[in-house]
């Protein structure tokens, strides 16, 4: 049975979370708050997102997130027991209806570029590619230190717009502590507790003067592990350089996909 679900799903959520993703291409299993906090950051709004039920169990979820008239798929899983019946598609029209009796205008969703059933799914589902993108890991090469800083307004010195859970409005909605750290020529948001890097910005005029290796040396050092560097459009030629030449990893590539509602 399918139903929209509420605030008070959130165990339930958690529980087939970790199953569905128990085999996934990248193996995901958060604690409790720490999928609690993603889910925040991505806008996440319980009524707004499908379950699948089998008697009271949650077997399958499409969780749903919103910003102004943008919808956005901050995951979607089916428990192993429960794949090749057709929920996905079926979360999926649902969603669909929903969000567009409610108002909003896009869906917009990432697949790992590897996971062909599901890029299947929502290319058949009316989806159309709208960038790819690769994540990246990095592990700290020197310590460094840089101040830490307060921007009312972080200045928009990227050459390609941010992806979804590296937007403003994501960093915004944040309850766990991120540290901003830079100058007037460039500055990056860490968030200490996990690595993860969403924001590194230098003004063009300051570039390849050795700013962007200090600040991504000075945000490794405040997390203490190897920084989390997610969804970065594989158009962007020169960030793409700048992460090579740092010495990042590549990790995962993703597609990101676009429905208009």
């Amino acid at each position: 049975m399918l139903a929209v679900l509420t605030s008070s799903d959130f165990d339930r959520v958690h529980a087939a979370f970790i199953e569905a993703f128990s085999d996934y291409v990248v193996k995901f299993e958060p604690a409790r708050d720490q999928l609690r906090e993603m889910l925040t950051r991505r806008g996440y709004v319980p009524e707004l997102s499908i379950g699948a039920f089998d008697d009271d169990r949650l077997v399958a979820f499409t969780l749903n997130g919103v910003s102004d008239a943008l919808a956005y798929d901050t995951g979607t899983g089916v428990i192993p027991s429960h794949r090749r019946h057709g929920l996905g598609k079926q979360m999926l029209d649902f969603a669909r209806v929903r969000l567009r009796e409610t108002g909003y205008t896009e869906y917009i969703l990432e697949v790992i570029e590897s996971n062909t059933a599901a890029l299947e799914l929502y290319l058949a589902g009316g989806f159309h590619e709208t960038r790819r993108l690769q994540c990246w890991s990095y592990e700290p090469q020197r310590e460094a230190t840089m101040s830490e800083i307060h921007l009312d307004e972080m200045p928009e010195w990227w050459d390609i717009q941010p992806s979804w859970q590296n937007s403003m409005a994501s960093i915004r909605r944040a309850q766990d502590r991120h540290v901003t750290i830079g100058d007037e020529d460039g500055y990056a948001i860490v968030f200490p507790n996990t690595g993860d890097l969403p924001r590194l910005a230098v003004r063009p005029e300051a570039r390849r003067k050795g700013l962007g290796s200090r600040l991504l040396d000075a945000a490794a050092t405040i997390a203490g592990k190897p920084l989390r560097i997610m969804n970065v459009d594989l158009a962007d030629n020169g960030f793409d350089t700048f992460l090579i030449r740092s010495g990042a990893k590549r990790t995962v590539r993703q597609i990101e996909m676009a429905l208009t509602l």
